[in-house]
């Protein structure tokens, strides 16, 4: 038997607890991982946003495809499906926060970490990530006894907050979506200028790594001359024009996307990378490019620092982005951490790796933990 994460958002959680609690869905792009999962094993539920364990479901059938709505009449994107058996599910006051010193003194990606370090959240970015036997053993153990007891670990008004749902209606589906709060942040000119160096060297770094997985690379003119003092590539990686047709609103969007990695005339991924505290120039290009292009289908990502991760989902997730011809943004549109693009960075093995290891990284509105 092995323990899998399973993740839920407030609005999947509120959905799942409403319904027979019987099938627990996934993206298609975990259907890899899917195939390892076994009847008996064990999905551990950990709800994003409130940072808490809230179940545990057994698996009791191999992993089938299935895109009919499970909760409500629209589409619904998570095809990969298990059916299941809960065997513990909390209520939020009930559900046990990761920070509560039973759980955090004894997991092993979090004992080591000092209270309130984020060191950790790399374990719960996505779904059906196998967890520790150790860890999954005493979460099972804990979640058990809180079955049967029910300690009460109060909610927060900023708790209370984030698990209000806001959902508008598109066309053919209903998106979950955030009004993001004002936000006056001033920064010092020197801490600006070293916020600049560093989004510098991680533009550079996704360069290095596209040109490894011998994808071209596209870089704004703007940006060339600094990016090229830490990155140098083969000769012929750095295209000097566009290989692709599209009309001058288009191209001129394009353009300016900090990082394409492009195999032959089509973008394979774009990465915005935000150093600024408002996050919204990146974001709004992305959001530009679909609007201008709906049938064009690019993976995109905003890349920023760890502490930017909420302003970064939060935005994606305006409901200005929910009526896109395409889909809303939150869907085709992911963060990446700054360190989650280091790490890939020093992968020995990026020149037989496919583009698609980025989905170990990236982390989607819905599921990420904010």
């Amino acid at each position: 038997m092995a323990y899998y994460i399973g993740l839920f958002s407030p609005d999947t959680y509120d959905a799942f607890g409403k319904s027979a609690r019987n099938i627990s869905g996934f993206r298609n792009r975990q259907k890899g991982t899917a195939a390892s999962v076994k009847i008996g094993d064990k999905l551990i539920c950990y709800m994003t946003k409130l940072s808490r364990w809230v179940g545990i479901l057994e698996v009791t059938s191999e992993f089938f495809v299935d895109n009919t709505p499970i909760f409500v009449p629209a589409k619904d994107p998570f095809e990969v499906r298990f059916q299941v058996k809960p065997l513990c599910w909390l209520e939020p006051e009930n559900a046990i926060p990761i920070g509560e010193s039973k759980i955090w003194e004894h997991l092993s990606f979090t004992k080591n970490l000092a209270p309130g370090s984020s060191g950790w959240t790399g374990m719960v970015r996505a779904s059906l990530r196998e967890l520790k036997d150790a860890d999954g053993r005493y979460l099972e153990k804990v979640l058990m006894e809180q079955k049967e007891i029910l300690k009460r670990y109060a909610l927060t008004e900023q708790d209370e907050k984030k698990l209000r749902l806001s959902v508008v209606k598109t066309q053919d589906s209903q998106v979950a979506v955030t009004i993001p709060e004002n936000e006056s942040s001033v920064g010092t000119g020197r801490q600006q200028k070293a916020e600049q160096r560093e989004s510098i060297r991680i533009q550079a770094l996704l360069a290095m790594i596209g040109e490894r997985m011998r994808f071209d690379i596209w870089l704004p003119k703007a940006d060339r001359q600094r990016v090229l003092e830490i990155w140098k590539p083969a000769e012929q990686s750095l295209l000097e024009q566009l290989p692709m047709n599209y009309n001058e609103a288009t191209l001129s969007t394009i353009e300016n996307i900090d990082v394409l990695w492009i195999h032959r005339r089509s973008i394979k991924r774009a990465f915005e990378v935000e150093h600024t505290t408002s996050i919204y120039s990146g974001i709004l290009r992305m959001a530009d490019l679909m609007a201008l292009q709906p049938d064009l289908n690019i993976k995109a990502h905003i890349v920023a620092p760890a502490e930017r991760k909420a302003k970064v989902l939060m935005e994606i997730s305006r409901p200005v982005f929910a009526f896109l011809e395409n889909g809303p943004l939150a869907e085709s549109c992911t963060y990446l951490s700054y360190d989650a693009v280091k790490e890939l960075s020093e992968e020995n093995r990026l020149q037989y790796m496919s583009d698609r290891v980025i989905e170990e990284y990236e982390e989607y509105a819905g599921e990420a933990d904010i």
